[in-house]
């Protein structure tokens, strides 16, 4: 159970970091801090580049922090939280990765999700600090606490397209 802990932590981990590092840098394929901040305004969110910023330093951190498994309560809280926002994203588009959909985000969440509820195994940061295991009301408030995180994210920093508030502005006269 160990090596399997060992084993999802450190992918799930690393991809997690990787998204973020694309979103801030050239590396791993991505555009740049620039690049990222465009896509954060082509998605739809406020903010600029303090948005995508923040975006991938919570997912850099959380992503090796995951990895480490190390404050792995925190460390899945911010991870729910970042990819919760990307499944609104990609909501629109359906469940499949294939048409652009939500699947991975949801993966990553469900992994996240798990590795609070076992812990993050032997093979840890967390372990080795006496820090496991943790009471179920922990790993349930914090998967609890990263989804509304998420969603709370999209609400606050989503600009509704020209078309919604057309919508809302033609239902409000009616």
């Amino acid at each position: 159970m160990n090596t399997g802990l060992l084993v999802l932590r450190l992918v799930a981990g690393l991809l997690i970091a990787g998204h973020g590092v694309q979103k801030v840098s050239f590396r791993l394929g991505g555009h740049g801090l620039a690049g990222g901040t465009e896509e954060f305004r082509h998605d739809g969110f406020r903010g600029g580049r303090l948005t995508a910023l923040a975006a991938g330093a919570g997912q850099i951190g959380a992503g090796l922090f995951l990895a480490a498994g190390v404050l792995t309560p925190m460390a899945v809280m911010a991870a729910i939280g970042v990819m919760t926002v990307a499944a609104t994203v990609k909501w629109r588009n359906g469940l499949w990765v294939q048409n652009d959909g939500y699947e991975y985000p949801m993966v990553l969440v469900v992994v996240s999700a798990v590795l609070a509820l076992t812990g993050p195994g032997r093979w840890s940061g967390d372990h080795a600090l006496g820090l496991t295991p943790w009471p179920l009301w922990v790993s349930v408030a914090v998967i609890a606490a990263g989804l509304v995180a998420g969603l709370l994210t999209r609400v606050v920093l989503h600009r509704p397209s020209t078309t919604e508030r057309r919508a809302a502005h033609a239902q409000a006269a009616d």
